[in-house]
């Protein structure tokens, strides 16, 4: 992997902070062109093995944080792009919730790129963690949709750049340390 890329994916990781820092010396239109930019760039390496069988709208749906990054560069308006993370939780919920009613779910999708034998208790348990993961989307989309409307910026940062990635952090490690025992007895 290049710097550039490693790079790229850390500044995506961190964009909550990014555009927290990025407001006090800058506007909302050049942020939103350096998340367009950083998005376009991750998305072209990664993205189609996990998306390939998803139709063109789901595509789209998918593309929504890349969407919102041109409203902002179009009309340099703050508010928009301190919608940015509720619209990367929004576009994860439709990709997650979709493979939900499209099968394969998301996490077997990912599941299979290590193990192509997944048993059908296996199956069923990645559509569990896809239902959980989509929970998760719809409570955090909400709060940071919360908190780029209602807060102040030094709220909207801790909660998009600290507390939603422990979250995250927490629900992917706990669903580590269940998995093993659900799996058992397959």
């Amino acid at each position: 992997m290049s710097r550039i890329f490693i790079l790229g994916k850390l500044v995506l990781a961190l964009s909550p902070v990014v555009v927290f820092v990025g407001l006090r010396f800058g506007d909302p239109r050049a942020l939103a062109m350096l998340l367009l930019g950083l998005i376009v760039l991750q998305n072209l390496r990664n993205a189609k093995r996990l998306v390939a069988d998803l139709l063109p709208a789901e595509r789209a749906l998918f593309a929504l944080p890349a969407l919102l990054a041109l409203a902002v560069a179009a009309t340099n308006s703050e508010p928009l792009l301190l919608l940015y993370p509720a619209a990367v939780s929004v576009s994860m919920l439709i990709v997650f919730a979709w493979s939900l009613v499209r099968p394969p779910s998301i996490i077997e999708r990912i599941a299979r790129l290590s193990d192509l034998g997944l048993a059908p208790a296996g199956v069923r348990y990645t559509r569990s963690v896809t239902l959980v993961w989509s929970a998760f989307f719809i409570l955090n989309g909400a709060a940071a949709a919360y908190t780029a409307l209602y807060a102040s910026r030094e709220i909207w940062a801790l909660y998009n750049g600290l507390v939603a990635y422990v979250l995250m952090g927490m629900l992917f490690l706990g669903e580590r340390l269940v998995r093993p025992a659900r799996l058992a007895g397959s």
